[in-house]
């Protein structure tokens, strides 16, 4: 398996864009929650997270999205169960999400970019004070984030067979730790991201 390192590396080479980056880093630790929660690998669920999107700023067309970035994973030796969970993210490929590992990222992918954008437009701007009804009556506010699927946030907390509260609590909480680096610690704290 790849290390971190070497996969933030691969991340940073295809993306530019600060805001992906961040994405990349909260699905990254959502991930690496649920693989603690769940028992499983937590390197590789992270890894899975990190990468999930780092062809998209090349290649954001759905012909070209998760495709071009698995024939890129695979010439990098990454494993099998990892490409086949960001291939199945993007529902446009029809990919079923039958492993574990593949329903995380998916449920993961746009609710972390939801729970972000809640805490940006919060006084404080630290994800620290995002509260579960917070993130719940924002998901009701269509003009609120209107790129961010309440479909897929619904049924990706669906198909992980988890209440939806439960789930914004574990995203906002595996969020927290990593405030400084998502630029949401609240006092213009911004880590380097490494």
């Amino acid at each position: 398996m790849n290390t971190r390192a070497q996969a933030l590396n691969l991340l940073q080479e295809y993306t530019q864009s600060e805001s992906l980056l961040r994405h990349a880093y909260a699905v990254e630790a959502a991930m690496r929650a649920y693989a603690r929660q769940f028992g499983e690998d937590e390197e590789k669920w992270g890894i899975t997270g990190l990468l999930h999107d780092f062809d998209y700023e090349r290649y954001p067309t759905p012909t070209e999205h998760t495709l071009v970035g698995a024939k890129i994973l695979m010439q990098k030796g990454y494993p099998e169960d990892v490409i086949q969970a960001i291939q199945a993210h993007a529902d446009y490929n029809g990919l079923p999400r039958d492993t574990p590992m593949a329903r995380t990222l998916y449920a993961c992918d746009e609710l972390s970019g939801f729970v972000m954008a809640v805490a940006m437009v919060r006084p404080s701007r630290n994800i620290a004070d995002v509260e579960v009804k917070s993130v719940k009556k924002k998901l009701k506010d269509k003009a609120f984030a209107k790129g961010i699927s309440r479909q897929d946030v619904l049924k990706g907390a669906e198909e992980m067979n988890l209440p939806l509260e439960q789930h914004i609590a574990t995203v906002v909480a595996a969020l927290v730790p990593i405030a400084g680096q998502l630029g949401l610690a609240g006092d213009g704290e911004q880590a380097d991201n490494k």
